[in-house]
């Protein structure tokens, strides 16, 4: 009991994660896992990474958990997905953007010479940080090749974490870093502004010139490594990202998405105008795309190549948005923060997506994830029931699509009346 009592002041204190808070509490680590570490490092070892390395990694050290933090944290799914107003009012809200402006004075100050040799405005950069760790704040506490490790054993996605694992010891050989200061989030990511072990070997640069590329604890270090990170992905300073944009009440929705390129004097000619009901202020041969991360009543984008470059960063439209948004207010100090406002949406929960997926594959004969995610192999599959039940075809699932699901029959089809109002949620 005082020993599980001390623990959890360690990680009220900050000093422990949770992770290393159940070592108390771990049990005899089984053959099986103790094969499978073995052969891990032999596995390491035949990649080039040195026994020297391998023998700070994992000498004395089983990282044996019987029920890991990690991997429940990469099994958890959020009840709700969340709608893109939501998403980005949650990360972007008036303290924040304060913060951040205040952020971007100061680090212009010291740091604008790192951006002109790189190209990419601290504005960004300031904005990548506060979305990723709070401007430094939530680093991540957790042992890399303890979460790793585990992440790499029977795991559904244990390939990747193994390939992740394989570059913290990369980095440890490199830097002669020892594995206690190899620490990130849950699963892998570093420093400010939380590179994937990977990113760090392929892109990390060392800025204050001791020879250590230290993203944990130099932010000129994190800094640089960002900015050659967006420059190496194809950043351009004179391209912007795009905006929001207001659609013409005929617009054909299958013209919308990242894959599907026109230049602005086209989208001009479809009717596709600013936001405030101005012309597209961009330069008619820009070519850009137009999203709806939430369909026809969410908000409407127009985006250009550096918004498609941040989405390298992070694979979500929602997550890219809260980017430039929160970057073009640290730009423009004198714009008022609004928070993102659109149509009241029907919210979308796991199980409700999993219906749709199940539903989709039993219709087609295909087969895509069934996962309870709304990703980019779900809204095709929307967009195809939508077609095919005569709904708007704009890839976001609601309650008219569910409830066609739901009373669909194989002699009448989809062709079966829907409830105008939108049912409650429990």
């Amino acid at each position: 009991m005082k020993k599980f009592l001390f623990c959890v002041i360690l990680m009220s204190l900050g000093i422990i994660s949770p992770l290393q808070a159940n070592d108390n509490q771990k049990a005899t680590p089984p053959k099986e896992w103790v094969e499978f570490v073995s052969g891990l490092q032999k596995e390491m070892l035949s990649r080039g990474i040195s026994q020297k390395t391998l023998d700070k990694a994992y000498k004395g050290k089983n990282y044996y958990h019987k029920a890991p933090d990690v991997v429940k944290q990469d099994k958890k799914q959020v009840e709700f997905v969340l709608t893109t107003c939501a998403y980005v009012n949650r990360l972007v809200n008036k303290q924040r953007v304060e913060i951040a402006r205040q952020k971007h004075k100061e680090i212009k100050k010291k740091y604008q010479k790192l951006a002109d040799k790189y190209n990419v405005p601290l504005n960004y950069m300031v904005a990548f940080w506060a979305v990723e760790t709070n401007f430094g704040q939530n680093k991540g506490k957790y042992n890399l090749i303890d979460s790793l490790t585990n992440l790499s054993y029977k795991n559904r996605r244990a390939k990747f974490f193994k390939e992740e694992l394989y570059n913290v010891l990369k980095i440890m050989d490199k830097t002669n870093l020892s594995e206690d200061k190899m620490r990130g989030s849950w699963a892998g990511a570093m420093g400010h502004f939380q590179f994937m072990p990977s990113t760090y070997n392929h892109y990390a640069v060392d800025y204050d010139g001791d020879d250590i590329p230290d993203i944990w604890n130099s932010f000129a270090d994190a800094l640089a490594s960002a900015e050659n990170y967006l420059t190496k992905l194809g950043w351009k300073h004179d391209e912007p990202w795009g905006m929001r944009i207001q659609l013409p009440w005929n617009f054909d929705f299958n013209e919308a998405g990242r894959k599907n390129t026109k230049k602005v004097t086209e989208w001009k000619k479809l009717g596709v105008l600013t936001y405030d009901g101005k012309k597209l202020p961009y330069d008619d041969d820009l070519k850009g795309s137009i999203i709806l991360p939430d369909g026809r009543k969410g908000p409407a984008y127009i985006i250009f190549g550096n918004f498609k470059r941040v989405m390298i960063w992070n694979r979500s439209d929602n997550y890219a948005i809260a980017v430039v948004t929160l970057a073009d207010y640290i730009a423009d100090a004198n714009k008022k923060y609004i928070p993102l406002q659109a149509q009241q949406q029907y919210t979308m929960n796991n199980e409700e997506i999993l219906q749709i997926q199940k539903f989709y594959n039993r219709y087609t004969g295909k087969k895509i994830t069934e996962d309870g995610k709304l990703g980019s192999q779900t809204r095709v599959a929307v967009k195809l029931l939508q077609h095919k039940a005569k709904l708007p075809e704009d890839g976001y699932p609601d309650y008219r699509l569910l409830q066609k699901i739901k009373n669909y029959s194989s002699v009448k089809g989809f062709h079966t009346p829907t409830p105008q109002k939108k049912p409650e949620k429990k």
